[in-house]
């Protein structure tokens, strides 16, 4: 027999359990990466994250788990519902809590439905958040960033959407110079004059593993990432314990760093796992043109060359990497919404929002920066 239980803590489920259910190394999913989000305080209810991790057992045994969330808002999902709730509300209806299927604040896509190889739980896991939605009465149920293959354990009932990132793929290149000339000739002389004025800026450039920084190191990463987001007026969710914490989880961590002669002037961060570079922040104190482009994208491509990693997923939308060799790739989302009146007013929604970004996927495609036959 089958028994279903629900965790708002991952620490309740030993790592062992719960690791030896990931298909790959995404990091994402580490019961490590998903923990030291808990223990650091990047999620609490106050900010709308409360940890509602589902668990299918036999005979006491993990069979089956999913990285799961009640949210108290929309924030930090990257999937945006908030013209959905906005529209429940004034129906009357209370949009949140919702149920999440998620990775908190992390655009990225990967394994959700965690069953060690056995396609067959999929489709267990997702029952047993449609049924924890109806025991909770809650509004709707959502599984964003998706791998493609695991669409299919989502029945007709759940509405599919889809967007664009840009992403770079490995396509056996020598070092940054075979990969430039792939390129087409306006792409390729644009980024070395991009990475040319930052070589003259006399900043030292250093690619850092997580685990050789100290404490001072991280500090000054932590930082230079809230100061970012505190001049674009986001809320920066991630604690400096957090941060600290990623420089203990071995080389799951990777740093692109500048230095002046009074330390970090600026720094891109990324996890790394199964062979893909993850761009995930950025933050800088000095204005230098090209920085952002020669820490974020130049840098993690020559990383990711010289390892023979097969991508680098620099984050959610931009199409201004599109110029620098990331080319359009689409991610997967499915949603419930149990009231059928509603459901059946999203579906219609979506039918217009799913034309406009595959249009716009084929546009993208149209300005490719590669050189015709070269690096599809």
């Amino acid at each position: 027999m089958i028994e279903t239980r629900f965790h708002d803590r991952i620490a309740d489920i030993p790592a062992a359990d719960w690791d030896a259910l990931r298909p790959d190394g995404n990091p994402f999913v580490s019961h490590a990466f998903l923990c030291a989000l808990e223990d650091t305080g990047c999620i609490r209810p106050a900010w709308g994250w409360q940890a509602h991790h589902l668990g299918l057992y036999e005979q006491g045994r993990l069979i089956a788990a999913a990285p799961l969330y009640l949210k108290g808002n929309s924030h930090g999902e990257f999937v945006f519902d908030w013209s959905w709730a906005d529209a429940w509300e004034r129906a009357g209806g209370d949009y949140y809590p919702k149920l999440l299927c998620a990775v908190p604040y992390s655009p990225v896509s990967g394994p959700r439905l965690l069953v060690g190889g056995r396609i067959a739980w999929q489709g267990a896991l997702v029952d047993a958040m449609h049924h924890e939605a109806e025991r909770l009465q809650l509004s709707s149920v959502h599984a964003n960033f998706l791998r493609e293959g695991e669409a299919a354990a989502f029945g007709a009932d759940w509405l599919a959407r889809s967007d664009v990132q840009f992403h770079w793929r490995n396509r056996g290149w020598r070092d940054f110079d075979d990969f430039l000339a792939a390129l087409n000739h306006k792409k390729r002389a644009n980024i070395r004059h991009e990475r040319n004025r930052v070589a003259a800026s006399g900043l030292r450039l250093a690619w850092r593993r997580g685990d050789t920084l100290d404490q001072a190191e991280w500090a000054e990463v932590h930082a230079l990432y809230l100061a970012t987001f505190d001049a674009k007026g986001n809320h920066a969710a991630l604690t400096a314990d957090f941060f600290r914490r990623l420089g203990t989880l071995g080389g799951m961590a990777q740093l692109a760093l500048a230095y002046d002669e009074a330390g970090i002037a600026a720094m891109a961060l990324f996890l790394e796992g199964s062979g893909v570079l993850y761009g995930r922040y950025w933050g800088s104190r000095v204005e230098i043109p090209g920085l952002h482009f020669e820490l974020c994208y130049y840098r993690g491509i020559d990383y990711a060359i010289t390892q023979g990693l097969q991508s680098f997923e620099p984050g959610a939308q931009g199409e201004h990497k599109l110029a620098r060799g990331f080319l359009p790739v689409r991610t997967y989302s499915r949603h419930l919404l149990p009231h059928e009146g509603f459901r059946a007013a999203v579906r219609e929604a979506l039918r217009g929002e799913a034309e406009a970004i595959g249009l716009y996927a084929e546009e993208c495609m149209t300005h490719s920066p590669y050189a015709q036959g070269a690096g599809r």
